[in-house]
């Protein structure tokens, strides 16, 4: 399969390209880190391609998708993976900029990624695309207003996206779990130790990625919830 994947530079991105690639999928990914972007197309063959790409800048994306649809044509499985999240602080805390960057990256990077490869996987009539949700996007806590809004946001895009789709493809907002990663030990502290860390979760994440079809469209699903 061909796997598209944002936010390779780290985390679940990073471990998703690393487990991908070893069952034998190729990879087209981007990320913000330009060191690791190079150490990724170093490490790889090169049929995987791992680019450059700030996903808040919708002309850059729309570059990089030219550049992937023409060497790699439409992937069959799209990931949006790439988010931040804030400082922990109450909503009427969080500095402008701070909340700004993050409904950019993690809506808008989203729908601008969608914008460029999604119609070459509609016009093919086939493919999944799977928004990266969270636990956040279901229920709230406080001190994460914004990241709770913005994973809210993509639970309902998607399932919106997933009613403009043709038959035969699907769109589902996946919260990947609770994994211990930089972002979530920014909210957890050391209490982020006590979760399975990227590369542990991916084993599982993948297969059951891998596993996601037409069935699944629309529905709001957790890694290992089946």
């Amino acid at each position: 399969m061909r796997i598209l994947i944002t936010g390779v530079s780290r985390g679940l991105g990073r471990a998703l390209t690393a487990e991908f690639i070893a069952r034998g999928h190729v990879v087209a990914g981007c990320g913000l880190d330009a060191k690791a972007i190079a150490a990724l197309n170093l490490a790889h063959a090169p049929e995987h391609r791992f680019h450059v790409v700030d996903v808040r800048d919708d002309a850059a994306v729309a570059d990089w998708a030219a550049s992937v649809l023409g060497d790699f044509g439409p992937p069959d499985l799209l990931l949006n993976n790439a988010a931040v999240i804030h400082r922990n602080a109450p909503l009427w805390q969080v500095p402008a900029a701070e909340f700004d960057a993050l409904v950019d990256i993690n809506i808008k990077g989203v729908a601008n990624v969608i914008r460029h490869f999604a119609p070459a996987m509609v016009a093919r009539g086939t493919g999944v695309l799977v928004n990266f949700s969270s636990g956040w996007g279901r229920e709230t806590d406080p001190d994460v207003a914004p990241y709770c809004a913005s994973k809210w946001a993509i639970e309902g895009l998607t399932k919106a996206l997933a009613q403009e789709l043709p038959q035969g493809m699907a769109a589902i907002p996946l919260s990947p779990g609770i994994i211990d990663t930089d972002m979530l030990r920014s909210c957890f502290g050391a209490q982020a130790a006590s979760y399975p860390g990227p590369e542990e979760w991916a084993r599982i994440a993948v297969p059951y990625l891998l596993a996601l079809g037409p069935a699944d469209n629309g529905c709001s699903l957790t890694v290992g919830d089946r």
